[in-house]
């Protein structure tokens, strides 16, 4: 995305000197190198994430209720070399924070439920949240005590399908765990579909400040970009009533 902006920037410069706006091309091509600059030195991603992550940089203290649900959030699945499927890389740090969420609650002699949200997005032949379910299986959480929404195929239908079974289960609390970079969004969604969360972050992204740019940071800003675009596009869509009412999966 960024990446595009600033090749969209260098030829727009020279185009524009190539018909003698010279002036014109040549601050196109100035902001096109301050922003290479800025952005792959860390400085862009660094004001991005910290107003992305900030929120969620501790994790709260929870109270537990007589009934609680840890909502995951899928983050990929992919096939291993022997055929096998299992998380993808950027799930693992969900898995192990959901894991010990639902340690915790059961510590606390309350009811709890682990809902795994994720569809088969990369079309594996098994969903998320399926792959996830056997890998917490393995972890030691009981089969009774997981709740599997295997339709979504992103953060939006991840709320919209969870709501209803968070609301069959009646859960009291419910806790949300994703990235850190993805919790605003994903609260959002979920608020929208009635589900008031806790949000719990997984993981924590970082930017590399560095002299000489790093390909790091371009692609931290994209994933930063990625979250605020879904964000606006929330409150747009609501400002044009667009948004999609709660529904069941699979109906109209």
């Amino acid at each position: 995305m960024s990446l595009n902006v600033l090749i969209v920037l260098v030829l727009l410069g020279l185009a524009l000197r190539a018909l003698k706006w010279r002036r014109t091309g040549k601050a196109a091509l100035v902001f096109a190198v301050l922003l290479f600059v800025v952005e792959g030195c860390g400085l862009l991603p660094a004001w991005l994430l910290g107003s992305l992550q900030g929120p969620y940089a501790q994790r709260p203290a929870i109270a537990w209720a007589p009934r609680n649900a840890i909502v995951l959030l899928g983050a990929g699945a992919q096939r291993a070399a022997d055929g096998t499927a299992e998380p993808g890389e950027p799930a693992h740090s969900r898995i192990n924070e959901a894991l010990a969420l639902y340690r915790e609650c059961k510590a606390s002699s309350n009811d709890c439920k682990l809902e795994v949200s994720g569809g088969d997005a990369r079309h594996i032949g098994e969903s998320e949240a399926a792959v996830y379910a056997a890998a917490l299986e393995r972890m030691g959480v009981a089969v009774a005590d997981l709740l599997l929404e295997p339709h979504s195929m992103n953060t939006w239908q991840n709320a919209k399908f969870s709501a209803p079974l968070l609301r069959d289960y009646g859960a009291q609390r419910v806790l949300l765990v994703s990235s850190a970079t993805h919790l605003r969004r994903a609260s959002l969604y979920f608020a929208h579909f009635g589900i008031a969360t806790t949000p719990v972050r997984s993981d924590w992204l970082k930017e590399r400040m560095d002299w000489w740019p790093q390909s790091w940071n371009f692609a931290v800003t994209d994933l930063a970009l990625h979250e605020y675009v879904g964000v606006l596009r929330y409150h747009v869509y609501n400002a044009m009533d667009w948004n999609a009412q709660e529904t069941e999966p699979g109906a109209p």
